[in-house]
């Protein structure tokens, strides 16, 4: 589907054109947006706008890195949009012309929507329409990272404040699922930021001195986000660590327990061995209270080494 809406010299917001109209107009500019194109709208990107074929390519196949590549007075920007649930990209891209936008994505764009309902933009900025097109669909872009960004963020605070260690497999599962997803985040909230700040600081987009500030504050918000996510992946490396300390701590009290019982019962196994040799010239053997001389003897040993060990807190 091909959307086309276009502002004339005489500052009327037109909606619902068909590329033909735009061949007779007196336009100030105009805006394409290409919705899940088939074959033959794929085609009027060479055909109808005349775009590089690289760029054309760079359309077709997904999923790109975010940037910006120029092409004469024709800038070409890769962005992406993420779904908050499932952290799923999907990749947006924009032509930017001296007089015009074109969009152009394969699935269904909330942002993109949005721009196109919010549409005329400001007064002051109706001679850069198309800039400021591109702009706000930027910053609606952008603003859908910080669900994602703040529920890993508000997740891995709960998991830190509310039980103080980690004490299971589970916990130590859900951290690296989350540090996975932070990664799969990072991939596109930090090329996104090099790109804006690309776009704010290389001067070569007409009409981009006048939207400085607004670029800016898109930059910002990435700033933010990046931050955010470079701070809680360090949580749960700390979290990680945290998990393997307490568990290498509670394996140490573990095999010291055992250790003090096996040595407990290293000299009773001895005694026993020594009585369990069934030699005829073992005279405590014929004893009447041999057998009970041997376990009061057993007793002794055993009590004097937990006391010797206790007294060394061994079992603190």
């Amino acid at each position: 589907m091909i959307r086309v809406m276009a502002m004339t010299k005489q500052q009327e917001l037109l909606k619902d054109l068909k590329l033909a109209d735009l061949e007779t107009l007196d336009k100030e500019w105009y805006w394409v947006d290409f919705d899940n194109p088939d074959e033959y709208e794929i085609q009027l990107l060479d055909s109808y706008f005349h775009f590089h074929p690289l760029a054309i390519e760079d359309c077709l196949h997904l999923l790109q890195r975010p940037k910006v590549d120029h092409y004469g007075d024709i800038h070409f920007f890769v962005l992406h949009s993420i779904d908050p649930g499932t952290l799923h990209v999907n990749e947006v891209n924009v032509f930017l012309g001296p007089d015009f936008a074109v969009t152009f994505h394969f699935h269904p764009s909330f942002e993109i929507d949005d721009a196109w309902k919010h549409c005329p933009f400001p007064a002051e900025h109706a001679a850069r329409g198309h800039l400021f097109a591109v702009y706000f669909v930027m910053d609606k872009l952008v603003d859908q990272y910080f669900p994602a960004v703040y529920e890993l963020e508000d997740t891995l605070l709960d998991m830190e404040i509310g039980s103080g260690h980690l004490a299971s497999q589970t916990d130590m599962n859900d951290i690296f699922n989350i540090r996975s997803r932070l990664l799969r985040l990072r991939k596109t909230v930090v090329p996104m930021r090099d790109l804006l700040y690309r776009i704010i600081s290389m001067g070569e987009i007409p009409g981009m001195k006048e939207l400085a500030a607004f670029f800016h504050d898109v930059y910002d918000h990435l700033l933010k986000q990046s931050e955010t996510i470079e701070a809680s992946r360090e949580m749960t490396a700390d979290l990680r660590d945290s998990f393997m300390s307490y568990n290498s701590n509670r394996m140490n009290l573990i095999m010291k327990t055992l250790t003090v019982i096996t040595t407990i019962f290293m000299p009773l196994t001895f005694i026993a061995g020594i009585y369990g040799m069934n030699f005829v010239n073992m005279p405590e053997l014929q004893w009447q209270w041999g057998y009970f001389a041997v376990l009061g003897v057993m007793l002794l040993v055993g009590f004097s080494m937990y006391a010797w060990f206790r007294r060394k807190g061994w079992f603190e």
